[in-house]
């Protein structure tokens, strides 16, 4: 093995080896998630060259240089400030769900008119319209890192693999008997996995467009699904009141996840693929084993149904939204709840952490993203102008633009006003 260079990930922290072996160049990754600004560099160099051969010592000043500069990055305090881009009435009908590439240069969005559209993000442009599905478009996910395929489910029980670059349609994925709400690839992009009304997930060949597997286990609606980053087991959420972990191989269950009382809203993978948080109708949050299947924690606090839940990029702290038109971090270890925001209006349907996890954005049916400090606990913006109210909201990689979007037609972007221009991702 020859190492070719280094390439720097800032989110989640970690290096990506770059070598040949034969004829053929491959990557490593090395995670870092537990790189903080008082972690000494050398120590941590010494660490990797002890356990990777590609790190020899001639590397050692050039790997403790990019440590130091993702040492940086991190520790830097985060400035960023939004105002109002554009706005794009993306569809006639209501939207259902949008979705940035990673690097933000590009966005999806799905309507009930049936359809699905490709945007250009820094021109507000119509690139591709996805016209196919005879039913509401209600699931849309690109392919990320990648971003050179969309996948979409509708309410006409099919999902659909499209073309980023030209529109064209590769496959639809046919078998379920009820609609599809919820998307998603593996993190190599050879897999896609859908879950149905019908009760049951499904997992799809990208190359063939077959059916590799049949989830059958849950009694209710599946209304959440994700693959692990490893990509050999995927985690469904449902109605039934339980989470699932399924072997993506075989389609059989290793384990179910028993103990919420009420429905599931929706059930997330740590980056790290240890933990799984859960979110539910009952007002409460859990943390799982993802390997024992244990409880490890219930996280109470909200007054009302627990309505989304996410990692950030770490997996060290967990945001919850609520009906009860709050939102809350909690530290992932010892429990805490770091901070708890008050000031949405009506309740919060969806919350995600920035890049860096130093805040939150949470969007709406008050018709507002609110921007949030984790640290002071405090609101920094509240963005306004949807006329309706908002369910989606997601960073970009870099952090830099923020896209929202509402019941009423249109999505939203907002942009750091102090970033020259759109930052892509390392």
């Amino acid at each position: 093995m020859r190492l070719v260079r280094f390439l720097l990930r800032y989110y989640p922290p970690g290096i990506i080896l770059e070598y040949e072996q034969g004829s053929q160049t491959r990557t490593r990754t090395i995670d870092l998630l537990d790189l903080t600004e008082r972690s000494n560099i050398y120590e941590l160099v010494a660490q990797l060259q002890a356990n990777e051969p590609l790190i020899t010592p001639s590397k050692t000043d050039q790997v403790a240089k990019l440590l130091l500069k993702l040492q940086s990055k991190l520790s830097s305090p985060d400035k960023h400030h939004y105002n109002h881009y554009k706005t794009i009435r993306t569809h006639v009908l209501p939207v259902t769900n949008v979705s940035f590439n990673k690097s933000g240069s590009k966005f999806v969005s799905g309507s009930y008119d049936r359809t699905c559209k490709i945007w250009d993000t820094h021109q507000g442009q119509e690139l591709h319209v996805l016209d196919g599905h005879k039913n509401v478009v209600y699931a849309v996910a690109f392919n990320n890192p990648f971003a050179d395929k969309i996948v979409t489910g509708s309410f006409d029980r099919t999902a659909k693999l499209w073309s980023t670059e030209t529109g064209k349609c590769y496959h639809t994925f046919k078998g379920h008997t009820a609609e599809i709400v919820c998307v998603t690839f593996n993190s190599s992009s050879t897999l896609v996995a859908t879950g149905s009304m019908d009760t049951m997930g499904k997992i799809w060949d990208v190359e063939t467009g077959v059916e590799m597997a049949s989830l059958q286990g849950h009694s209710a609606e599946i209304i959440s699904i994700q693959f692990n980053s490893l990509g050999d087991k995927v985690v469904t959420g449902s109605f039934d009141n339980t989470v699932a972990i399924w072997d993506v191989e075989t389609g059989h269950k290793i384990s179910s996840l028993i103990g919420h009382r009420g429905e599931i809203s929706n059930a997330v993978i740590s980056y790290d693929d240890t933990l799984i948080g859960t979110g539910s109708m009952d007002k409460s949050c859990k943390v799982w084993d993802c390997r024992s299947g244990q409880c490890v924690e219930t996280l109470y606090g909200h007054t009302d149904e627990v309505l989304d839940i996410s990692f950030d990029h770490r997996g060290k702290q967990l945001l919850s939204v609520s009906a009860d038109a709050t939102a809350r971090v909690f530290d992932v270890g010892s429990y805490k709840c770091l901070a708890t925001f008050v000031g949405h209006e009506r309740e919060i349907s969806k919350g995600t952490f920035n890049p860096s996890g130093k805040r939150v954005a949470t969007a709406s049916s008050d018709k507002t993203v609110r921007i949030w400090d984790i640290n002071s606990g405090k609101c920094l913006q509240a963005l306004e102008g949807h006329t309706d109210e908002v369910f989606s909201c997601q960073f970009n990689y870099s952090g830099d633009m923020l896209i929202s979007g509402s019941k009423d037609n249109t999505c939203r972007l907002w942009k750091d006003t102090n970033s020259g221009k759109l930052a892509g991702a390392l």
